[in-house]
């Protein structure tokens, strides 16, 4: 468990832990487990932040809190966000989209959706009363959309990254994982189990999309899915928080 919990971090944000982890099926799996609780404590950092700065001023608080979630990523989603939708949006057949997506530079689509979801981000995190414990759950959420994903979903492209977490089975890790964080919301209130539904429906929405343009998914699309899922949790909560 700890080993997987570390291979987590150092796979999924940049946190330093200099600390040698096999990357092997077994810790792969164990990684999955702990997908929610790593995006929980990148979006913690940024509640942190935001709660630090914001009596100061918000607009300043709110451009930090996501400027430090994208250097606990190194941006590793962004990418995988950008090269989704320079693939996906040229309109090529599955072979010639899977190059698209695997070609290291950015194209016009790509440059397009990261200047919109990470301006849309901001605004999400300036319009958010209890923004930390938004971003926090917002954050953990998307990850534990991608764990089903990953879990449940065919890999596109034989023997990348995505398809060695794939292959590790984590399903039975993942439902465990998913049982915990789902009591975890009902305690702490049992409105916020909204917004994990409709991120929830949104990653499924973008798995057909992925079936449909090269008949699986990929790591650059499980990227995606985490990026476009933070977006969509941070507005559940935001309507959450509003009308409910």
């Amino acid at each position: 468990m700890i080993k997987g919990l570390i291979l987590s971090l150092q796979f999924f944000s940049r946190i330093p832990i200099n600390i040698n982890v096999d990357f092997n099926e077994k810790n792969i799996r164990y990684s999955i487990f702990f997908l929610p609780l790593v995006g929980a404590i990148i979006g913690g950092f940024g509640g942190l932040i935001y709660y630090l700065i914001s009596p100061y001023n918000r607009l300043v608080a709110s451009f930090l809190a996501l400027l430090a979630t994208i250097i606990l990523t190194g941006g590793l989603h962004l990418d995988g966000l950008s090269d989704t939708f320079d693939g996906f949006l040229s309109n090529r057949d599955k072979e010639r989209t899977l190059e698209i997506m695997k070609d290291s530079r950015i194209g016009a689509f790509g440059v397009l959706i990261l200047v919109l979801l990470i301006l849309f981000k901001f605004i999400l995190i300036y319009s958010i009363e209890n923004l930390p414990l938004a971003i926090i759950l917002s954050f953990a959420n998307s990850r534990l959309v991608v764990a089903r994903i990953i879990s449940y979903k065919k890999n596109a492209r034989p023997g990348g990254l995505g398809d060695l977490f794939h292959k590790s089975n984590p399903k039975s890790l993942m439902i465990a994982s998913g049982i915990i964080y789902m009591a975890i919301l009902i305690l702490l209130d049992i409105r916020y189990l909204v917004p994990l539904l409709i991120t929830f429906l949104a990653g499924e929405y973008i798995s057909s999309i992925s079936y449909k343009k090269i008949d699986g998914l990929t790591g650059d699309v499980y990227g995606a899915i985490i990026e476009l899922g933070e977006a969509v949790s941070l507005l559940s909560f935001w309507s959450v928080m509003l009308w409910i």
